[in-house]
C-alpha cells in the first residue's frame, strides 16, 4: 500500500474518514503548516475507496471542494491580516523562506490565474492564497479563481480514483507511480503557460 511519512494512506483514510479527508485538504489549500501532507495521494485514494463502497463518491465531491475553498481563503485572510511580516519569519520545521519566493515568483508570473494552476502544484498551493492576501489581490477576483481551481482540483482527482478504480480492481497495487504521474500531469499547465509566453514574446 502507498505511504507517505511512513503513515499508509488507505489507513488514514479508512481510519479517520470524511473528516479526516477534509481537515487535511483544508490544511493543505492554505495553511502553513500544510505544505507537506499529501493532498494529491489522499484524494486519489479516497477517490479509489469510494470505487469499492468505504466512502460515497458525491459526498466526497460536494464536501472536499468545499474544505479546498475554504482552506483558500483562510490562507488569503492569513496573509491580508499578516502582510510583509511574513518575510521576516526565521526558517523553522513549518515555514522556508524559499517556499515563499518560489511561490511568489509563481505568483508575479501568473496573477489571478496562478490560484487556479498552483492547486495542482504540491507546496505552491499551500502558499499562493497567502500570497494573493499579501498582494492585495481583490476578494472576488481571488474568490472567484479559488471555486475554480479548488472545484477542478478536488473533484478532477477524486473521480480519476474513482473510475480508475472501478474499471481496475488491483489498481491500488500501483498507487506509487499512478500518484507520481499525477504530480507529473499536474505541470502541465504550468509548462503551457511557458510555452506560451515565449512565444508571445
Amino acid at each position: 500500500m502507498f505511504s507517505f511519512l511512513h503513515i499508509n494512506i488507505v489507513s488514514l483514510v479508512q481510519t479517520f474518514g470524511y473528516i479526516g479527508i477534509l481537515a487535511i485538504v483544508f490544511a493543505e489549500s492554505g495553511v502553513f503548516f500544510g505544505f507537506f501532507l499529501p493532498g494529491d495521494s489522499l484524494l486519489f485514494t479516497a477517490g479509489l475507496l469510494a470505487s469499492q463502497g468505504f466512502l460515497g463518491i458525491w459526498t466526497l465531491i460536494v464536501l472536499v471542494p468545499l474544505a479546498a475553498i475554504l482552506g483558500d481563503n483562510f490562507g488569503y485572510w492569513f496573509g491580508a491580516k499578516v502582510g510583509p511580516a511574513i518575510f521576516r519569519r526565521e526558517d523553522s520545521f513549518f515555514f522556508h523562506k524559499h517556499h515563499i519566493e518560489r511561490t511568489r515568483e509563481f505568483y508575479a508570473k501568473y496573477g489571478a490565474r496562478a490560484i487556479v494552476l498552483a492547486r495542482f502544484i504540491p507546496v505552491v498551493r499551500t502558499f499562493t492564497p497567502v500570497l494573493a492576501g499579501v498582494g492585495g489581490m481583490p476578494y472576488k477576483t481571488f474568490m472567484k479563481f479559488n471555486i475554480i481551481g479548488g472545484v477542478l482540483w478536488s473533484a478532477g482527482i477524486l473521480l480519476l480514483g474513482y473510475f480508475l478504480g472501478a474499471v481496475f480492481p488491483n489498481v491500488d497495487n500501483y498507487l506509487l507511480p499512478i500518484i507520481l504521474a499525477i504530480i507529473a500531469i499536474s505541470f502541465l499547465p504550468v509548462i503551457y503557460e511557458i510555452i506560451k509566453d515565449r512565444r508571445s514574446k
